[in-house]
């Protein structure tokens, strides 16, 4: 995403999420908990937009997202989404899509780290949300689900036949994604999917304290190991280690790789700058 801001204002208030901003890190929180945090037009609008912000601002050095109440995210609203849907023409519908997947392009194109901390259920779309993020720390009340064909949709949705395959293997995707099934903590956690595994309720602490030892971290480092780990995915090797060539001898310019020299030959913890 590009740093270069335009003249519009930044948001003050966001209608579908409630944001919180602390010393370089943002904790976003979905904030519908009648609805199991369900994802309405204005609430996908809104994620995409707010990644967009907080990546042009550079503030940011870690995000963690969450939901308030008994779940993370059940996925699209089926009343808002599902049954609008069937009004609309190819053009619309296409538009929609489109829309959802820039939120996961959103999260996977930040300079910063994202982190879900997950609770109850991460369904759909909410499934693919936590999927999208870096880390993704759960309780053993999360349960994963990707429930796309159980509406009669492809399984690839907003990416997630894209993702999940490079997380947790081919076969584990083809099983989740084909037929929906839900996955609960622990096996989330032997698969693969999970980051970390915490006590009941420890999610949001955990989270917290990731957001906070990333954001005292080199910025700068983290913004570009995750720029390569997106980007190199699809790379032959060759491409991937010149790639990775040019990226370390740009941080070997930058001002955290003198100051870690500094640090290290004056016996201090090195003061990260993220430039």
């Amino acid at each position: 995403m590009s740093p270069f801001p335009s003249s519009a204002p930044r948001t003050e208030h966001w209608r579908h999420l409630r944001l919180d901003l602390h010393d370089g890190v943002a904790t976003v929180t979905l904030a519908r908990p009648e609805r199991l945090n369900a994802l309405t037009f204005g609430a996908y609008a809104d994620l995409r937009d707010l990644l967009a912000e907080l990546a042009r601002e550079g503030a940011v050095r870690a995000l963690v997202l969450g939901g308030e109440g008994r779940g993370f995210c059940s996925g699209g609203d089926v009343d808002d989404i599902i049954g609008a849907t069937l009004a609309m023409d190819a053009a619309q519908l296409l538009d929609f899509n489109r829309m959802t997947g820039q939120v996961v392009r959103a999260i996977r194109e930040s300079p910063f780290p994202v982190i879900a901390a997950v609770h109850g259920v991460a369904a759909g779309a909410g499934a693919v949300l936590a999927l999208a993020a870096d880390f993704r720390i759960a309780d053993p009340t999360a349960r994963f689900a990707f429930l796309f064909t159980r509406v009669g949709l492809s399984g690839g949705d907003m990416g997630a036949a894209y993702l999940l395959p490079r997380v947790v293997g081919l076969g584990h995707a083809t099983r989740l994604l084909m037929l929906g099934e839900p996955v609960r903590a622990p096996e989330a956690e032997r698969i693969g999917l999970l980051s970390e595994l915490t006590p009941d309720g420890g999610a949001p602490a955990r989270a917290a304290a990731l957001a906070r030892t990333l954001a005292d971290g080199p910025a700068l480092a983290h913004a570009q190991t995750k720029a390569l780990l997106t980007a190199e995915l699809d790379m032959p090797l060759a491409a991937a280690v010149e790639l990775d060539a040019a990226t370390q001898a740009l941080l070997m310019t930058s001002a955290d790789y003198a100051e870690f020299h500094a640090a290290f030959t004056a016996k201090r913890a090195p003061r990260w700058l993220g430039r």
